[in-house]
């Protein structure tokens, strides 16, 4: 029988593949196996969202939250540049048009400032309309160190380095059960069985549905594990109106409900936004 892999990896989205890379950046020497379930790579959230590279404005200063982001934006953008991977920092504005929401876009601009971001400023109407000129609000915050990028095209990227580096990726392969035998992980797949002496899981909205499969909770309930999705609708704007839309527009957040709201983001390819 074959040794087992020194890490099995579930998941072959963005986080997964990720994972896998750094992983094998800092022990070159170890066997890696990524499972992913679908015919190809970044299937799911990874390959269907609005592609945008994140400032780091929103989280609360000092948390690991926005430590992440605003570090995990400068290592995307280095990568990019290292393997060809286009994306472009276009900047996006977060339009008040009530004044009940202007003390909240001055929390913004204090937390941008706090969290290390260039060049993010308090605009006025006129400011605003030289940037997006078809938006109209009475303030807005504009944040010139947002980005956007195509999350299937850094995904591929990350897999073909995984690859180049001794790492195996396998796709149309499910997990269906999980199990430890003599110190080691036993996965059962559509493939198989393959063994490891570590497992990560890195499957997005279904991982707790994976982590029921091994005895992670220890006994806890069952709901302290529990992923709860929520789903975002996307339009795009027809193609005689992109003009519409320059760049990336937000409204200020909403405390009542803990989303985006409803925002325009042009994609990397050009075109409108969504």
């Amino acid at each position: 029988m074959a040794r087992p892999y020194d890490l099995a990896i579930i998941g072959g989205g963005i986080l997964g593949l990720a994972t896998g890379l750094k992983i094998l950046e800092t022990h070159p020497a170890a066997r890696l196996l990524i499972l992913e379930k679908e015919p190809e790579i970044a299937r799911h959230q990874t390959g269907h969202n609005s592609g945008v590279i994140h400032s780091g404005l929103y989280y609360k200063p000092g948390s690991l939250k926005a430590q992440g982001c605003v570090t995990g934006r400068k290592a995307l953008i280095a990568f990019c540049e290292q393997n060809s991977v286009p994306y472009e920092i276009c900047g996006k504005v977060v339009v008040a048009t009530a004044e009940e929401e202007l003390p909240r876009l001055d929390e913004l601009y204090r937390r941008g400032v706090a969290n290390g971001l260039r060049g993010v400023e308090i605009i006025g109407p006129e400011r605003l309309k030289e940037i997006e000129p078809h938006t109209t609000g009475i303030k807005a915050l504009y944040v010139p160190e947002t980005g956007i990028i195509d999350y299937t095209k850094v995904a591929a990227a990350y897999a073909a380095k995984i690859g180049s580096g001794g790492g195996e990726i396998r796709t149309s392969s499910k997990v269906t059960g999980i199990a430890e035998r003599g110190g080691e992980i036993a996965l059962q797949t559509t493939f198989g069985e393959d063994r490891a002496r570590h497992l990560i899981n890195c499957c997005g909205l279904q991982s707790d549905m994976v982590a029921k499969m091994v005895a992670i909770t220890d006994g806890a309930n069952s709901e302290e594990h529990r992923i709860v999705p929520f789903r975002g609708e996307y339009y795009k704007l027809a193609p005689a109106k992109h003009y519409l839309v320059r760049n990336l527009i937000y409204p200020v957040p909403d405390p009542t409900f803990p989303f985006l709201g409803v925002h325009f983001t042009r994609m990397i390819k050009g075109g409108g936004g969504i």
